[in-house]
């Protein structure tokens, strides 16, 4: 099993001080940068676009990883690229045509993501895993920080986990939603690698890098 990584979410940090969270995560050690673009649509919430991205990038050489909460993701693909991006998540629900989608994202130079809603069948995966280089899989409904991890969602975990393998495929295992030191055990006992995080990270109880080390510690 690789190594455990831990992505904290900037949707649950100080919009006032984007850059000093991002240089506070990057400190404590965070392994990558998550940012939730949402477009009101898709989900009901608003967040951000390309510029939060672009000012990410000027503050941290961390990898930044883009979840596209969003409808017609192929028309900003370009943008978040250009912004910075080193990893891009597109929903396989808002997708018609998602292989076309995928080959997109892999001709853009990015790595390849691909999330799924809390019951989007898995199967989609069994023709996708060639293309990506990250199944995101949503443990809580997406749109919204602060939400309770959603407990079957170890078994979707565990069985994406043996989908990858039976296929040979390399693509990270990623969970986010309701994600904290008591669900990163048994998330990265069913076989996720990466961990997105806000909550967790920017309102815990402790310091930033001691709950980055607390999340740290008990998947470990």
């Amino acid at each position: 099993m690789n190594p455990v990584r831990i992505a904290p979410s900037l949707l649950a940090a100080d919009f006032t001080d984007i850059g000093g969270a991002v240089r506070s995560v990057e400190a404590a050690g965070a392994d990558l940068i998550h940012l939730d673009v949402m477009d009101g649509h898709f989900v009901p919430n608003i967040t951000f676009g390309p510029a939060m991205v672009a000012a990410a990038r000027r503050c941290t050489s961390l990898p930044l990883d883009v979840h596209l909460m969003i409808q017609n993701p192929e028309r900003y693909i370009d943008a978040f690229v250009e912004a910075g991006a080193d990893v891009v998540h597109v929903h396989a629900e808002v997708a018609p045509h998602l292989h076309r989608l995928l080959q997109q994202l892999r001709e853009s130079g990015v790595g390849t993501g691909l999330a799924l809603n809390p019951l989007t069948p898995l199967s989609v995966l069994e023709g996708a895993l060639p293309y990506l280089d990250a199944v995101l899989l949503m443990t809580v409904n997406p749109g919204f920080g602060g939400q309770a991890f959603i407990p079957r969602s170890l078994a979707r975990i565990e069985a994406a986990a043996k989908l990858r393998d039976a296929a040979r495929a390399t693509c990270a295992i990623e969970v986010d939603g309701g994600i904290a030191p008591g669900t990163a055990a048994p998330v990265r006992a069913a076989g996720a690698d990466t961990l997105v995080a806000g909550s967790a990270v920017f309102g815990g109880a402790g310091t930033i890098a001691d709950n980055i080390a607390a999340l740290r510690a008990a998947a470990s």
